[in-house]
């Protein structure tokens, strides 16, 4: 297999070749649904090799592989939103207040950034979290949808499956994150979240409340399979999918260093989300009016494959690097609070330029960031454009 295929989907054939369980085909779930998740790890292996093998140092290390991963996938993948939500006169015209309602984001941003970096960054951190949860439900909805559609018509998967698949997704995250914060070491890069998480949920109460939920969610979720294999109805995509998920996720807040071990999560879900949105995309190039309703998209997405979409979600990442560069340059007339900072620190330069810098990053890629948390909240819930292709199947 060509590194051009394994990049891009191809879409030379009819887009709908489903089979049986599989999204589309076993290939293409394989490759970019369910063993994607084993590049968790990549960016905190590369992190420990930059400064443990070859000394650098540990901030400089670690602003290098999120800038690396946000170029590559995590920027492409969140500009990727607006291809079906802000160029889609169709979205627009259905969800008005929606579009209009995101432009308040980046000024909730940028005010958080300059006055309070640690909460913007608590906020943002817990929202990330929840997004990349909520996107696993979604596909995790998307493999019972097709069960329903499709293996076993109308014969809906029960409510008791749905909530037990749920809540071993939702929880997984939960315990180890939940024992860092009881233990005061909650931070992220050179910014300590625990100032400004209450001291309620700083006691141990959390963790043990987090980890009971997590292990009864856990178990309720290997008695369901085991009964679901013994009937013949075991949805095996769906249930490698979760299983994969919760493994590589319970142990990911427990890393010293959350900021590199989260980018892993946050490579693994963009990588995903984009080979989603473009099979969306194509799906409604193919059965809907895309031409009409997004005729930018429609130029982008010819072809047969994912190319065009994605090297256009990378273009509008210049919007992004406008927004560093100006938040950049004007925090070097200010000098951060000493709430933040204590002027006494014996390496308060350093500090400050840390602080510098990730204000205009996080500024420069939360404006964008939260927008295309706040879309997917509706489009995580949509199954139109796929019921089309699903449609057509015998």
């Amino acid at each position: 297999m060509s590194a051009t295929s394994a990049s891009f989907p191809s879409y030379s054939q009819p887009v709908p070749q489903a089979k049986g369980y599989w999204l589309r085909d076993r290939r293409w779930d394989m490759i970019f649904i369910i063993l994607s998740v084993l590049g968790v790890p990549i960016p905190y292996l590369l992190y420990l090799l930059g400064t443990n093998v070859m000394g650098g140092d540990a901030d400089t290390v670690r602003n290098i592989i999120n800038g690396f991963v946000a170029i590559a996938v995590g920027g492409p993948h969140m500009m990727s939103t607006l291809l079906r939500t802000g160029f889609d006169t169709d979205f627009k015209q259905r969800y008005p207040m929606l579009i209009r309602s995101s432009l308040l984001i980046p000024l909730i941003v940028v005010s958080l950034a300059f006055l309070n970096l640690n909460l913007l960054l608590t906020i943002f951190f817990f929202w990330a979290m929840l997004h990349v949860l909520h996107q696993v439900t979604y596909i995790v909805e998307l493999y019972n949808h097709r069960e329903h559609k499709i293996v076993r018509k109308n014969s809906a998967v029960s409510f008791y499956a749905r909530a037990i698949d749920y809540a071993v997704v939702l929880t997984c995250l939960f315990p180890m994150a939940a024992y860092k914060i009881s233990q005061g070491s909650f931070a992220v890069g050179t910014n300590d979240l625990t100032k400004v998480i209450p001291g309620v949920f700083q006691d141990t109460w959390l963790f043990v409340g987090a980890a009971l939920v997590f292990f009864v969610a856990l178990a309720a979720f290997i008695v369901k399979s085991i009964n679901e294999y013994r009937t013949g109805i075991l949805n095996w995509p769906k249930t490698i999918f979760i299983s994969l998920t919760v493994a590589v996720f319970f142990p990911l807040a427990a890393f010293e260093n959350l900021d590199t071990a989260f980018q892993g999560a946050n490579m693994w879900h963009s990588f995903q989300y984009l080979a989603i949105t473009f099979y969306i995309i194509k799906i409604k190039q193919q059965y809907g009016n895309l031409d009409q309703s997004a005729p930018l998209v429609a130029r982008f997405s010819k072809g047969k494959d994912s190319r065009g979409l994605f090297i256009l979600s990378t273009m509008m990442l210049v919007g992004s690097l406008v927004v560093f560069i100006i938040v950049r340059f004007a925090t070097g007339f200010l000098t951060p609070p000493s709430a933040v900072i204590d002027p006494a620190a014996a390496d308060y330069t350093k500090l400050v330029d840390l602080w510098r810098f990730d204000v205009a990053y996080y500024t420069a890629i939360l404006s964008f960031l939260w927008v295309h948390y706040y879309h997917d909240h509706f489009l995580f819930t949509n199954f139109e454009v796929l019921d089309a292709a699903v449609a057509t199947e015998k």
